[in-house]
């Protein structure tokens, strides 16, 4: 058992490192001694974890599997034995999180001083991500959490609801100068330039919806020049005056409280949009994880 365990805590470090050579330096092997460990942790699993080359090391979709299961097993059962040896509640070692990176800079940004202040022997990597990606692929990427917006897809991660936001429509004061204010979502229809975001599932353009209460007017005809994948960009763009975008007001509202922004139709933005953040196991979590888990709730709530 514990070459089996020394075997699964190599893993992770090839996995995190991308390289039999930094996880070999990681925990005093040679690289020969990595190969040989990994060999031998394939024949005891049965599958072939990694495909070897000479540019670069990756997880087969068996190990990709296999590392997402066992990943959070072998945190808890770390955390569990520094737990008996310290504390339930120590709070150490290294954290890595994908955040979206919207949600990075505008919830978690202003307040990760505190929270670092609080956990001196702690060391967070936060990977801001512009891209909507899987969060279900970063756990066996190595990563202790991540935070998404969007709606839940089919997962074996545990997700929790950090806040709802509503989807409002906005354009610069300029831009309202130059082409006009449209009184209803179907003035949009042909007469303005609209910022559009691409659906990663998709690969195309968002649909324009306006939810008013109960009321739901879909699929407005907007069109527009410019198609980004990042909300920052879409937010940058809209304040520069080009088009109109329909934003985030978690992230949008303060322009729109500066005078910056203007939102077009008050009465239609009772559309609201999900964040969520995810992590491996509700089984004993680490307590890094507890901790940040903890953080980042109250970060959604006080960003709210």
């Amino acid at each position: 058992m514990p070459a089996l365990v020394g075997g699964l805590e190599l893993l992770g470090a090839v996995v995190q490192t991308g390289s039999f050579v930094r996880a070999g330096e990681r925990v005093g092997l040679t690289q020969s001694g990595v190969s040989r460990a990994i060999a031998r942790l394939e024949q005891q699993v049965g599958v072939r974890l990694f495909d070897r080359n000479a540019r670069a090391v990756t997880l087969t979709d068996e190990g990709r599997r296999f590392h997402e299961q066992v990943a959070p097993l072998l945190a808890a059962l770390t955390d569990a034995v520094d737990s008996a040896a310290h504390s339930a509640h120590r709070v150490r070692g290294r954290l890595r999180v994908n955040v979206d990176a919207f949600f990075a800079r505008h919830a978690l940004a202003p307040r990760l001083g505190a929270f670092l202040a609080r956990y001196p022997e702690l060391t967070v990597e936060i990977i801001a991500d512009t891209v909507t990606s899987y969060a279900g692929n970063l756990i066996a990427e190595g990563f202790d959490a991540a935070v998404r917006f969007g709606d839940l897809r089919p997962s074996s991660l545990i997700a929790r609801k950090l806040l709802e936001t509503r989807i409002i429509t906005c354009a610069s004061p300029a831009y309202v100068k130059r082409r006009g204010w449209p009184r209803h979502p179907r003035d949009l229809a042909g007469a303005h330039e609209a910022i559009l975001f691409v659906d990663p599932l998709t690969g195309r353009p968002y649909e324009w919806d306006f939810h008013r209460g109960r009321k739901i007017l879909r699929r407005v005809a907007v069109h527009g020049q410019l198609i980004v994948n990042d909300v920052a960009t879409a937010l940058g763009a809209c304040l520069a005056g080009h088009g109109v975008a329909q934003l985030m007001e978690i992230g949008a509202g303060e322009y729109v409280r500066s005078g910056a922004l203007v939102e077009l139709f008050p009465h239609w933005h009772d559309e609201m949009f999900p964040v969520y953040v995810f992590h491996p196991s509700r089984h004993l979590p680490p307590a890094k994880v507890r901790a940040f888990l903890d953080f980042v709730v109250a970060s959604a709530r006080d960003a709210s």
